[in-house]
């Protein structure tokens, strides 16, 4: 057996971009230990990092850590650094990818489980955690996969909700999204894991009672019947770095050829 741990920006993201695929791991006798960079506060700090932790233990984690920093929030405008606290956009990449090497080295980590070039969409935060997860990497010699989803998928998303409602994303935004589906490495089918999926998201009670279109999204998707959010939220894909595109996997587990 071996051991995963999954690093993630913020409180919730390890539920929207990798949940089915720690549920699974944690099902097969894995043990899987996740870490967030930020506490899922831009202001004072709230119960994010509390839910989070619930959250990881519906998935079936053996361990869950926060790095130590703040969220940057998104934006043009990044707002100073709360009381005792650094917002990751400013962390310094070294620093921050030694603090996640000193877990995956107590860990002893076989799999490092990141984000891709682009964060995903392209938040400052998300972004970093390439970053500083690649630097990690490097540090450590451990293996890594990136989290990702299909470019064509981030386009066709956008031009469905550009339809029905008002969003903050730009056509060139969602088409710098992702990876483009040919490069993708490992598409992991986790349907069988969607109910476990949609419990870690809805212990994330914070964004769920918010305002806002996101909220509202949030809302939906933890009320939806558990097959229909398996239709929608039952895979999730992964890069792995210096592979040679060819067949896609379906286990985290198996290395790409390279």
């Amino acid at each position: 057996m071996a051991t995963v741990l999954a690093f993630h920006a913020h409180p919730d993201d390890e539920v929207l971009l990798t949940g089915g695929t720690l549920a699974r791991l944690a099902a097969e006798g894995h043990r899987v230990v996740i870490v967030v960079a930020c506490d899922g506060a831009v202001g004072p700090p709230n119960d994010r990092l509390a839910e989070f932790r619930e959250s990881a233990a519906i998935l079936g984690a053996a361990r869950a850590e926060h790095l130590g920093y703040a969220d940057s929030g998104h934006g043009s405008r990044l707002y100073p650094d709360p009381p005792g606290r650094i917002r990751f956009a400013r962390a310094d990449v070294d620093e921050a990818a030694e603090k996640l090497a000193a877990l995956l080295r107590e860990e002893h980590a076989d799999l490092l489980l990141s984000y891709d070039p682009s964060g995903g969409y392209g938040h400052r935060d998300h972004v970093k955690v390439h970053e500083v997860g690649a630097r990690a990497a490097e540090l450590t010699g451990v293996r890594v996969l990136e989290a990702t989803v299909p470019r064509e998928l981030a386009v066709l998303a956008f031009n469905v909700l550009v339809r029905v409602s008002r969003i903050r994303y730009t056509r060139q935004q969602a088409e710098a999204a992702g990876t483009p589906r040919a490069a993708i490495t490992h598409r992991v089918n986790v349907r069988r894991y969607a109910a476990q999926k949609q419990t870690a998201l809805a212990a994330h009670r914070t964004p769920a009672h918010g305002k806002g279109r996101s909220s509202r999204l949030f809302q939906v998707a933890v009320a939806l019947p558990v097959p229909v959010f398996g239709l929608l939220a039952g895979r999730e894909w992964f890069t792995e770095p210096g592979a040679v595109p060819g067949a896609v996997l379906d286990d985290v587990m198996r290395v790409s050829p390279g």
